[in-house]
């Protein structure tokens, strides 16, 4: 058997992760999902325009939120996150990555002239197995020396209504250009946002390849490795 085993790879919003392999032997310490994702959107937030008043039993109008509220620079604040995930034959592993920063400018009345951009440290890509994560660091993989960051701009949003009801999600495409090891590669994201508390949050995923990133997609006699990875941001934004 070769001394080189399996390397897996992950990639995103900046970022690409390696899982195990390549110059290592083929051992246990280099498998196992670590890493469970957290949205920042609940599953049971109510997709209706209406609620019950528990005080009366009747059914009222959630708040209408408009440009006035919405509008402006919104910071990306503590509790975001950023996901990168793989699926093997063996098992789906996921990293993730909380040093993140970057806006989003809203212009509700204008979606053209609504802007983000973002950015993560690569070198807080975590999947919960450190000889697994610093040799995803090294010159082979992100050579994160030379390129320690990983950018996201979006160059446009489609599907952004005027006017938002607080508590309930809105789904919105955002394109823009991801940029990794400074390959630039353009991406959508499928996202849902919401206003709630004078908090926007932001839940969006896309799917980049290894190739994209100037990365083959490795296998070997153990494990096959799907060509896809998916890229999921969870946000939250703060005025």
């Amino acid at each position: 058997m070769s001394k080189k085993t399996n390397t897996w790879i992950i990639t995103g919003i900046a970022a690409v992760a390696i899982i195990g392999g390549g110059g290592y032997y083929f051992t246990n310490s280099y498998l196992g999902n670590n890493v469970e994702i957290e949205q920042v959107i609940p599953a049971s937030t109510a997709a209706s325009t209406t609620s019950a008043d528990s005080s009366t039993g009747t059914t009222v109008d959630q708040q209408k939120v408009g440009a006035e509220q919405l509008n402006g620079d919104w910071n990306i604040s503590q509790g975001s996150k950023v996901y990168f995930s793989v699926t093997t034959s063996r098992e789906t592993v996921n990293f993730v990555n909380e040093q993140v920063n970057g806006k989003w400018t809203i212009n509700v009345n204008d979606p053209t002239q609504s802007e983000a951009e973002g950015k993560i440290e690569m070198n807080g890509i975590d999947s919960g197995n450190g000889q697994r994560d610093e040799h995803v660091k090294d010159a082979d993989f992100f050579d994160m020396a030379q390129y320690p960051q990983a950018t996201f701009k979006a160059t446009s949003f489609e599907g952004m209504p005027t006017e938002w009801t607080e508590g309930e999600p809105i789904d919105l495409n955002m394109k823009g250009n991801l940029t990794v090891k400074g390959i630039e590669k353009e991406v959508t994201f499928d996202a849902k946002a919401v206003y709630d508390n004078n908090e926007l949050l932001l839940s969006g995923t896309t799917m980049v390849t290894f190739e994209d990133f100037g990365m083959e997609n490795p296998h070997s006699v153990v494990l096959s490795t799907e060509n896809d990875i998916e890229v999921r941001l969870e946000l939250k934004l703060a005025k």
